[in-house]
């Protein structure tokens, strides 16, 4: 398929909410190679359809060993009382990094790319990728949830202690 350009922060989709996928069909998995092929290109961790300019809840996110990770259609349907703070970024924010308050475990229903409907449970980072992805498909940034905006260096010194 297609590397995309991506739409950075200032584009109105990133705003919007998406809309719900209602087909199954070739047109969805030429959006899915799309993301998948601009994901890579960007050595991003995680993707959705409007950082692409596709008004569709639609995300891929990067399991590395365990593949690709499909998100359409995606609720949280649960979140757990307990949360961890780690630092955020964004391919659609370049050099923006913030520290994000976030549940450590949700449970998340969505569709596989037939249409059927999927649940799973996910914790820790995976869980924070899904929140992250599920907020760009409603309109939201990391910015817009962050506990604060790190200057370049503390980034620099939040990743040398890593």
């Amino acid at each position: 398929m297609t590397v995309k350009k991506l739409v950075k922060s200032t584009h109105p989709l990133l705003k919007k909410e998406s809309k719900i996928v209602n087909q199954y069909d070739d047109q969805l998995k030429s959006l899915l190679k799309d993301l998948e092929d601009t994901l890579y290109e960007e050595e991003a961790a995680a993707i959705s359809a409007p950082q692409i300019g596709v008004n569709q809840r639609v995300a891929l996110i990067d399991m590395e060993l365990e593949g690709l990770l499909q998100l359409i259609n995606p609720v949280i349907k649960s979140y757990s009382d307990e949360e961890i703070t780690d630092l955020e970024g964004s391919v659609s924010l370049p050099n923006v990094f913030g520290e994000v308050t976030r549940s450590k475990m949700i449970v998340l229903q969505c569709n596989d790319v037939n249409g059927n409907q999927v649940e799973l449970t996910a914790y820790d980072d995976v869980a924070r990728m899904i929140l992250h992805m599920v907020d760009h498909l409603n309109g939201i940034l990391f910015t817009d949830k962050a506990n604060r905006i790190l200057n370049e260096d503390e980034v620099e010194a939040y990743f040398e202690n890593e």
